[in-house]
């Protein structure tokens, strides 16, 4: 990943290929094992770049992507170094509709347990966390998020019918 140059300078890990991902983006998409040395490396190289910088042609961030390949130790890596929850893509998602969409229920869990997590954030069509996932058919991960907005902490923007719940839509 570049480490002995981490300190030089030489390492430009923002830097995007012609998709629009950047080597810390793609990076987030690694599986490193369980060795604590790996992680260090990894976290060091997110330390060096913008852990919320956007894909160019997608507009997705590494937290995203990680999300999207089921690499929770990557999402928790990206988390401690930083990576707003609460970034929208192109189409206005979040990290939080990745992980509902994907029923991805640990991951929603430790999104939801972040400082400013906002499930309430609808994308650019209207919809909510909390309808994707319905729409996704990812009942534990719906039933989460309601019990999440319905504890009062939040609330939906737009309501929705959908399964006897008001959701945002």
């Amino acid at each position: 990943l570049c480490p002995p140059f981490s300190n030089s300078g030489v390492c430009e890990v923002d830097r995007q290929n012609r998709a629009g991902y950047s080597a810390l983006m793609l990076s987030a998409l690694t599986s490193v094992g369980r060795e604590e040395a790996d992680m260090a490396v990894v976290r060091r190289l997110f330390s060096l770049g913008d852990v919320n910088a956007k894909a160019s042609q997608t507009g997705q961030t590494a937290l995203m992507l990680a999300i999207t390949h089921g690499r929770q130790d990557m999402v928790a890596a990206l988390l401690a170094c930083g990576a707003d929850v609460n970034v929208q893509d192109a189409d206005g998602a979040t990290a939080l509709m990745c992980a509902s969409e994907y029923g991805r229920l640990d991951t929603v869990r430790l999104l939801l347990a972040q400082p400013g997590c906002d499930p309430a954030l609808l994308d650019n069509e209207g919809t909510s966390a909390l309808a994707i996932a319905l729409e996704a058919e990812q009942d534990e991960v719906a039933g989460l998020l309601h019990a999440h907005l319905s504890s009062g902490q939040c609330q939906p923007q737009v309501s929705h019918k959908s399964r006897g719940w008001e959701v945002g839509r």
